[in-house]
């Protein structure tokens, strides 16, 4: 889609192309934050047109566009295309979703820092338990790896860069708790849950065979 910005003012054509490429963060650039926070409402009034909303956390530090709502059913309004697409997650970025999710509610419960940063062994700890046991330990933390690169495309982990002789680490963004919410963790505990129980009626056959 082309979008025409010859008739907006510098600043905000440069602000709506951000956004529309991905998620903004104030750690990015002070500036563009702060001229976003400036012209936050126009912003809104332009993107509005295009069936998006601006979801803007000023204490997260972050800001990104997504769409609105579709009406229902009865509703006579004109259902408009999606310029944000649904990204359909598999099962194992979802539970490591939910897992970092809880992770970062318990890490800001304990107050401090806050920037939550794991290394890939912790991250492995906190997925293994609830996946499947298998003979090939290397396959499963392969699998957990693919996983992990997953998640940091999506944005929601950040890699560090190593110190010297260290093993890299992960930043959970932030912007996690605007994606996952108390709703979305609640119906993802349920499927877990149901996901474990179908796990352990696997181990009882597989025993009894």
């Amino acid at each position: 889609m082309d979008l025409d910005f010859s008739n907006v003012a510098p600043d905000l054509s440069v602000l709506l192309i951000n956004l529309l490429k991905g998620v903004q963060y104030r750690e990015q650039d002070e500036r563009q934050w702060a001229a976003l926070i400036d012209l936050q409402t126009r912003v809104r009034d332009y993107v509005a047109v295009l069936n998006l909303d601006l979801v803007l956390d000023e204490a997260e530090g972050h800001a990104f566009l997504k769409s609105r709502p579709e009406p229902s059913d009865d509703d006579p309004a004109q259902r408009l295309p999606r310029l944000v697409a649904r990204r359909p997650l598999s099962f194992p970025v979802s539970l490591l979703l939910a897992l970092l999710r809880k992770k970062l509610a318990e890490f800001d419960a304990g107050g401090g820092d806050t920037r939550l940063v794991l290394s890939r062994d912790e991250i492995v700890e906190l997925v293994r338990v609830f996946l499947p046991e298998g003979p090939n330990e290397a396959k499963l933390i392969d699998q957990i790896e693919s996983t992990v690169n997953k998640v940091v495309e999506l944005g929601f982990l950040r890699k560090l860069k190593p110190a010297a002789g260290a093993s890299a680490g992960y930043e959970v963004r932030r912007i996690l708790k605007a994606f996952v919410d108390a709703q979305w963790l609640s119906e993802f505990d349920a499927r877990l849950s149901a996901y474990q129980s179908a796990l352990s009626a696997s181990g009882v056959e597989a025993r009894d065979e």
